[in-house]
């Protein structure tokens, strides 16, 4: 049978045989060179100091090199069963998934650094590369990523970092890092010059004896201890940490080198603030140093310059505070000094006045004037609001204008409004008991510290209980930007005070940015136009319109609207014909004691409209 088929059959049966034995031959050494690859992948990834990984589209792993148990100190079983993005910082998962969504899009691996927990819980810094492994289609199915643990590199970097702008001994930063900062907050203050910043030039008295008698091993540790000291002195509210999360209270003072230290202090009302932080350095450092068996006493002088808006240069504050500190050093050292001579004097005065104040309120030096509120038509006296006065054994009569910051400043705000509460229910009493009336009203303004304090609403209930008043007689103001800062505070307050009886006021209104929609939501009983709008009425014709408009809107509203700060006629007149049903002003009267107020309320409504002027 095979010797009658023809040659072509013989040729092409010949032809057929060789392609399969060469197709076999071709698909044997494929597989042959595919597990030399593969032994050689394995034996790369196996004993690479590297981490070597293959994940899929998904991010499941596929593959993981033992290096990974070694540096991460999981097994191979441990990341089997579990994402690839599991152990991954959760503020660097989303640029690891960019990065690999990049390279799957574009089949270009980018390099970048992520941390990823170790097993023990700590974190490492990887630096990563990732490339693509393509299906038949094209298609980009798996990655490729090599890892390099770099923890220790940046740590080194870090720590390098850090020695540049930290001084060695202390560990205080340096001039370096203190002129960056520097830089930063006048760059700051340029955009918003309301906010102030003061710099405090600290030098240590004579320190080259120490050096010169002990020992510059001795001068070393005195360096430290006066830092640690300086450091301690200043309180949260002092420093520039409260806007830097990464200035901490050591962090706060610098080593400008030698003796020398420098402070940064933000939110800077007044020169008093920062030569109150200055005096308590200076009694720090004067406290008694034991160094190696020495017992020193050392001291200092310190410049303070303030920010102005004049400071064209960031350095010019650092220029300034040396040279008040030098002015310092002058006049005796052991002391501190304000760059410029008014801010000086100002700012001792205050802490004086600050001083006073500690005692004042036990030695009953606080008293209080009333000023009448008048009923525009009748010109009868429909109460009084009581203000605050200091009486200081030198400087007389002081006005809460001059004393309240302080007062602030020394936690007493609190303590004097619930001594306004109760005195002013006390002559409520009095005026009740001696006056054929049902009662006269009495408005008290409420600080922000008040609204802020829980036992406002429980002292302000003693009050009427201990003086028997009805509740109704007191009027409590809120000045519209304390009630606007925070208007949950300030609602809820209205709430309890409305609940006891007690009227509120809206006080200093239409002087505000506040939102009209948002004061309106306020449950108040009426609205104190502010003084400001009374003056300018008769002139600004804008200015006019609004006082309009706040009389309009608090007669639809069934509020009282009450002018503040009426001087003449003229006001009154106006305030009359737009229906304004209240105001006080030195038209009236000005603030007077308790006695003259009390001849005010014996007095005639037609009389009483005529009073220009009684009382200090």
């Amino acid at each position: 049978m095979f010797t009658c088929m023809p040659s072509w059959v013989w040729s092409s049966l010949a032809a057929s045989i060789i392609l399969v034995c060469w197709q076999q031959f071709r698909i044997y050494r494929i597989r042959r060179e595919a597990k030399k690859r593969d032994e050689l992948f394995q034996i790369v990834t196996e004993n690479a100091a590297d981490m070597i990984a293959l994940v899929d589209a998904k991010g499941n792993r596929l593959y993981n090199s033992p290096a990974y148990r070694r540096i991460l100190g999981y097994s191979a079983a441990e990341l089997g069963a579990t994402s690839s993005f599991e152990q991954i910082h959760p503020d660097d998962r989303f640029k690891v998934l960019e990065a690999a969504q990049k390279a799957r899009t574009t089949g270009i691996g980018q390099q970048l650094e992520y941390r990823i927990r170790h097993k023990n819980g700590s974190w490492r810094i990887l630096e990563s590369i990732a490339g693509t492994i393509r299906d038949e289609t094209g298609e980009v199915t798996k990655l490729v990523i090599v890892n390099r643990d770099i923890t220790d590199r940046k740590h080194a970097e870090e720590q390098a970092e850090y020695n540049s702008l930290h001084d060695s001994l202390t560990g205080l930063p340096n001039r370096r890092l203190f002129l960056e900062r520097l830089q930063n907050l006048f760059d700051r203050a340029r955009r918003n010059p309301e906010r102030q910043y003061a710099l405090l030039f600290v030098d240590l008295d004579k320190f080259k004896l120490v050096n010169d008698t002990i020992g510059a091993t001795v001068g070393d540790l005195v360096i430290v201890e006066v830092g640690s000291r300086i450091g301690e002195c200043l309180r949260d509210e002092d420093l520039l940490s409260r806007v830097h999360d990464d200035l901490s209270m050591r962090h706060a003072v610098s080593r400008m080198g030698g003796d020398e230290f420098a402070i940064l202090l933000e939110g800077v009302k007044d020169p008093s603030d920062a030569l109150r932080v200055g005096q308590r350095i200076l009694a720090a450092v004067s406290a008694i140093l034991s160094m190696d068996g020495h017992e020193l006493r050392a001291s200092a002088s310190i410049g303070i310059a303030l920010s102005t808006p004049s400071h064209e240069r960031s350095e010019e504050l650092l220029h300034e505070a040396d040279l008040a500190m030098r002015r310092a050093k002058a006049l005796g050292g052991a002391r501190c000094e304000v760059f410029d001579e008014v801010m000086h004097i100002r700012a001792v005065s205050r802490l004086k006045l600050e001083g006073d104040l500690r005692g004042a309120l036990e030695k009953k030096q606080f008293r209080l004037y009333y000023q009448p509120i008048v009923n525009l038509k009748s010109g009868g006296i429909e109460g009084f609001e009581a203000l605050l006065r200091w009486q200081h054994p030198q400087q007389g009569l002081i006005s809460p204008s001059k004393f309240m910051d302080a007062a602030e400043d020394r936690g007493l705000l609190v303590s004097l409004g619930q001594w306004v509460i109760e005195q002013a229910c006390r002559q409520v009493q009095d005026w009740n008991a001696t006056h054929d009336r049902s009662g006269v009203n009495m408005a008290v303004n409420l600080s922000p510290r008040q609204l802020a304090n829980d036992d406002l609403i429980r002292s302000v209930e003693t009050a009427l209980r201990s003086h028997a008043i009805d509740p109704s007689c007191l009027q409590f103001e809120i000045a519209e930007k304390a009630a606007a800062s925070d208007p949950r505070r300030t609602a809820e307050v209205i709430t309890n005070l409305k609940k006891l009886g007690a009227q509120v006021m809206l006080d200093g209104f239409g002087a505000g940015n506040s939102p009209l929609i948002a004061l309106l939501q306020l449950q108040v009983d009426g609205w104190k136009i502010d003084r400001s709008l009374i003056r300018e009425m008769l002139t600004d014709h804008g200015v006019a319109e609004i006082v309009q408009l706040i009389i309009f809107l608090a007669s639809k509203l069934n509020m009282i609207a009450t002018a503040e700060g009426i001087e003449n006629a003229k006001q009154r007149n106006r305030l009359c014909e737009l229906g304004c049903d209240l105001g006080q002003g030195f038209l009236f009267s000005q603030p007077v004691d308790a006695k003259a107020a009390t001849e005010l309320l014996r007095q005639p409504p037609v009389r009483r409209a005529k009073v220009a002027v009684l009382g200090p």
